[in-house]
């Protein structure tokens, strides 16, 4: 069984850089960062394939970077200059079989318990 956890978070004042943590255990496949703000749709941020291929989307590409570390498993999406807009949940998720970059939010297999970012004026 495959667990996601998911660290990092806090609250930040605008400006400032996050870097969130997701540790994965019970097996490999592509992997991805989204956020979800209250009322609003799941939102994809990056991902990363198997092979170490990255999307970035352009929502956030100018500000936030995603990485891998496959000796500790563990995936790392760092983000800077932070708005007030940034404020959400956010999740690490990973899939099986193709890849995560065309991927959509209920396509993905796991989910961690996600991490709040809250951005202050």
């Amino acid at each position: 069984q495959v667990q996601l956890m998911e660290s990092g978070g806090g609250s930040v004042q605008t400006g400032s850089s996050l870097k969130l943590s997701c540790s994965a255990s019970g097996g490999g496949g592509c992997m991805a960062w989204f956020r979800q703000a209250p009322g609003k749709e799941r939102e994809k941020l990056a991902s990363i394939e198997t092979d170490g291929k990255i999307k970035v989307e352009d929502s956030v590409k100018d500000r936030f970077t995603i990485a891998k570390d496959n000796a500790n498993d563990t995936l790392y999406l760092q983000m800077s200059a932070l708005k007030p807009e940034d404020t959400a949940m956010y999740y690490c998720a990973a899939a099986w079989g193709g890849y995560c970059f065309a991927r959509i939010a209920r396509e993905f297999n796991y989910w961690g318990q996600g991490t709040q970012v809250t951005v202050s004026s």
